[in-house]
């Protein structure tokens, strides 16, 4: 393809040659001639000088006169939409695979495809458009909307309710019974009926073997666009916001409330019944056990101000000679004291 066909579907100005035939994408270190790479962060700047690309997305940064360059605003986010240029999604025909069993009562929205092995229960609505891969299974009552799109081994549990446009990798389950045992007079557990469901609101992607638990009663919410990373817990009646970022293998306890626009980065973890602001985050690993502000950034176990965390832990490392010279000045004090004595 001609950079000055990939300009204008990017809606890009070229630098250099528009006639430059593009035979793929690579990162930066990685590129060979005819790939096209981009530039979004000033450590690899230098790398444009050993580059082998022909052709960059970049923002205002000198190129070297040997490479061509498409002029953007947003270097990462117009190669993202390259990658989809040279690498469309793939296609799935409409239609019922033999193999797949499809409730009578069940709808279907036109265009979709149900692949191998799906099970669609029933009174479940189907919207246009739809994907189910590969043993794929849909519970009753369940209500979906338009280019759904599931990949192999989901699960989606009885009740639940999708919107439009969610995608849902391997192995995740959404309506999956939520933690919940009441202790009884024997010391034995008692399971409490998970009687709620999981609401997914429009243009929320959920990543590979993740788990949305269904509400107690009621619901547990995901807002529209968040999206969710592997491996996350999302317990029983939490409320989500909208373009929430999960990060790997966060976990919230059940009833935890997250606004919009937070992020929890890899393994951060909330205990229940807390509210976290719009537009907090919490840098990996932080586990808070109280309400999170608006807007705050905290960090550690248990979490607080990312600031002062980090001046506590610049301070962590020398503890060993803080204790010495504390004991030192004790010992003096004490030597003083008796001294004057």
């Amino acid at each position: 393809m001609k950079l000055g066909e990939i300009a204008a579907r990017l809606a890009c100005a070229v630098e250099g040659d528009a006639n430059l035939e593009i035979t793929g994408l690579a990162a930066i270190e990685e590129a060979k001639p005819g790939e096209l790479t981009f530039l979004a962060d000033q450590k690899y700047r230098p790398t444009l000088e050993t580059t082998r690309a022909s052709a960059v997305i970049a923002g205002k940064e000198a190129l070297p006169s040997r490479l061509a360059g498409l002029r953007s605003a947003n270097p990462r986010f117009d190669f993202a939409r390259a990658i989809e240029i040279f690498h469309p999604a793939p296609h799935f025909a409409a239609g019922i695979h033999p193999s797949a069993v499809v409730a009578k009562s069940a709808k279907v929205g036109a265009g979709s495809h149900i692949g191998p092995h799906c099970f669609v229960d029933e009174n479940v609505e189907i919207g246009r458009d739809a994907v189910l891969h590969s043993f794929v299974a849909i519970y009753r009552d369940v209500r979906i909307g338009d280019d759904f799109f599931a990949h192999s081994g989901v699960s989606v549990r009885e009740g639940c309710r999708i919107g439009n446009r969610v995608l849902i990798q391997n192995g995740v389950v959404v309506g999956s019974d939520g933690f919940g045992f009441e202790k009884q007079a024997n010391g034995r557990w008692y399971k409490i009926r998970q009687a709620g469901i999981v609401v997914v609101e429009d243009d929320v992607e959920i990543q590979a073997n993740s788990a949305i638990d269904r509400a107690t009663i009621g619901e547990t919410r995901i807002g529209r666009g968040t999206k969710i990373d592997n491996l996350v817990q999302v317990g029983h009646s939490c409320k989500i916001g909208e373009d929430t970022l999960l990060c790997g293998q966060a976990g919230l306890a059940g009833t935890t409330r997250i606004g919009n626009r937070c992020t929890l980065a890899g393994q951060t973890a909330s205990a229940g019944h807390l509210t976290i602001g719009d537009g907090a985050v919490l840098t990996a690993r932080t586990a808070v056990a109280n309400d999170v502000p608006p807007g705050a950034i905290y960090s550690g176990e248990p979490g607080f101000d990312n600031l002062a965390w980090r001046k506590s832990v610049a301070v962590f490392s020398r503890l060993p000679e803080l204790q010495k010279q504390v004991r030192t000045l004790r010992e003096e004090v004490a030597a003083l004291k008796a001294k004057q004595s």
